[in-house]
C-alpha cells in the first residue's frame, strides 16, 4: 500500500500535516508494506528535509498512491479521480461552501472518507484536533483581554515553536481579580482548561463563581445541565437535550453579570437556543468584554449572536458594538471583543499534527490495512460516483 501525504491547497493556507517525519519513518520501519510518499510544501509546518531525512520520499506526483492523506478540504482541481482520500470534508453539515466539493467527488468517483465521521464502536469520534482548538483559543482568549486591558503582554501561539514554549510565559502575567465562564466539558473545553490551570487561574465551582468575590483570577467550567434547562419544568436530561434541544432553554443569563471572559467550547446544535441574545447583550448587567467563540467553526450558525464572522490568525479579533450590533474596531471600552478564529489548531501546527498522527495510527490505520472495515465503511461520504447509504441525505446537497 502507497500512502501520500499531500500539500494543503486550501486558502488560506493551513500548514498542519496528518503524520510526523518520525510517525512515518515509524509506519514504514513497523509495516515493511507501506511506503509514504510526501508531496513537497514550502510552508508546511514539517519541512521537506526533516521527511528525507527520515527516509521518506518526496515526490509531487502521488498518482501511483492508493491513499492520500490530507487536513483541509481539497480544491476540486487538485482532486484525482478514482483515489481514497481521507480529510475533512465539512460535507456532512451541509456546509454551503462545500456541495461543489461533493460534486466534484462524485463525478470525479473519488472514496472520501472523512476524519470527522471515523468513529469507535461506542459511537465515539476517534480524531479530532479539539483540545488543540481549546488550547489556543483560550490562549487567545486571554491575549484578546491583555489587549484590552494593557495589563500584561502574552506573545501570539503561532510566533511560537511549541506549546511549552509558551507556557513559560505564563508565570510572568498577571490578570487580577477576573472572572472567566468556560463552557463545555469535551476535548475543546479540556484543552482550554489546561491553558486556564497553566496560568494558574483558580478553579471554582458554579456556584461559588456566581455568588463570591475573589482577590484572584478564577474560572469556572460549565456542563450542558448548568446551561440548560427544560421549558417545560426547568428539569434537564442529557439524552433527551441531544435529541431534541428545542424542548429547553438557556439558563446562563447569570453568569454573564458576573463574568469578565466568555470562552465558548461545547459543540452547538442549531436546533438549542443561544446561550444569550443580541438584546441581552444590550443591558447594563450584561458584563463579559471578552468572547472566545472557539466553536464558531459551524458558521454561518452560532450559539453567540455577536460571532458575526470567523475572524484569521493574522486579524484575529473585531469589536461588536451590541447597539448598532454590527462590527468596530476592537479594544474600545463600548465594544465587546470578539475572537473567533476558525482554524484554531493551526497555530500550534507541529504539536497538533503529532496528536493527530498518534490517533490516526492508533486508530485508523490498521483499519486502512483491512479488506473490510466496518468503521472506514461508516465514514465514507462517497465511493464509485454514490453516495453511501448513510449519507444518501446528502443527495440534494450535492446536487446543488
Amino acid at each position: 500500500m502507497k500512502i501520500g501525504i499531500i500539500k494543503e491547497g486550501k486558502i488560506p493556507r493551513d500548514t498542519r500535516a496528518a503524520l510526523s517525519p518520525e510517525q512515518c519513518k515509524n509506519i514504514q520501519s513497523q509495516y515493511p508494506s507501506i511506503q509514504i510518499i510526501v508531496q513537497p510544501c514550502s510552508y508546511r509546518c514539517f519541512k521537506d528535509e526533516e521527511y528525507s531525512n527520515m527516509g521518506i520520499e518526496l515526490s509531487e506526483d502521488l498518482a501511483s498512491c492508493d491513499i492520500l492523506l490530507g487536513i483541509k478540504e481539497v480544491p476540486i482541481p487538485q482532486l484525482i479521480s478514482g483515489k481514497t482520500y481521507l480529510f475533512f470534508s465539512h460535507t456532512i453539515k451541509k456546509a454551503n461552501a462545500q456541495s461543489k466539493l461533493l460534486k466534484a467527488l462524485l463525478e470525479k468517483k473519488v472514496r472520501m472518507v472523512d476524519y470527522e465521521t471515523l468513529c469507535n464502536p461506542a459511537g465515539e469520534r476517534v480524531l479530532a484536533f479539539g483540545k488543540w482548538a481549546g488550547i489556543v483559543g483560550a490562549h487567545n482568549g486571554i491575549w484578546t483581554y491583555s489587549k484590552r486591558t494593557k495589563k500584561f503582554t502574552l506573545p501570539r501561539m503561532y510566533q511560537s515553536f511549541d506549546f511549552e514554549t509558551v507556557k513559560k510565559t505564563y508565570s510572568d502575567i498577571s490578570l487580577g481579580n477576573i472572572k472567566i465562564v468556560l463552557t463545555g466539558t469535551g476535548r475543546v473545553s479540556s484543552g482550554a482548561a489546561e491553558v486556564l490551570d497553566a496560568m494558574k487561574i483558580q478553579r471554582v465551582d458554579a456556584q461559588s463563581f456566581l455568588t463570591e468575590t475573589y482577590s484572584n483570577p478564577v474560572y469556572t467550567q460549565l456542563n450542558s445541565a448548568q446551561m440548560y434547562a427544560r421549558k417545560a419544568d426547568n428539569g434537564f436530561d442529557r439524552n433527551e437535550f441531544h435529541r431534541n434541544p428545542a424542548l429547553y432553554k438557556s439558563i446562563f443569563a447569570p453568569y454573564t453579570e458576573v463574568s469578565d471572559i466568555m470562552i465558548n467550547g461545547i459543540y452547538w446544535n442549531k436546533e438549542a437556543p443561544t446561550f444569550f441574545s443580541a438584546e441581552d447583550m444590550q443591558k447594563p448587567e450584561f458584563k463579559i468584554k471578552t468572547i472566545a467563540d472557539i466553536t464558531c467553526d459551524v458558521m454561518p450558525f452560532s450559539s453567540i449572536p455577536s460571532t458575526l464572522y470567523a475572524t484569521t490568525i493574522n486579524e484575529p479579533v473585531f469589536g461588536y458594538n451590541p447597539f448598532t450590533k454590527e462590527e468596530e474596531a476592537p479594544y474600545s471600552a463600548h465594544v465587546i471583543d470578539m475572537m473567533t478564529i476558525d482554524n484554531l489548531p493551526n497555530e500550534l501546527p507541529r504539536d497538533a499534527s503529532v496528536d493527530f498522527g498518534n490517533q490516526l495510527i492508533n486508530h485508523v490505520l490498521q483499519e486502512l490495512l483491512l479488506p473490510q472495515s466496518e468503521m472506514i465503511d461508516k465514514a465514507t461520504i462517497c465511493a464509485e460516483g454514490k453516495l453511501n447509504e448513510p449519507y444518501e441525505y446528502l443527495t440534494d446537497y450535492a446536487l446543488g
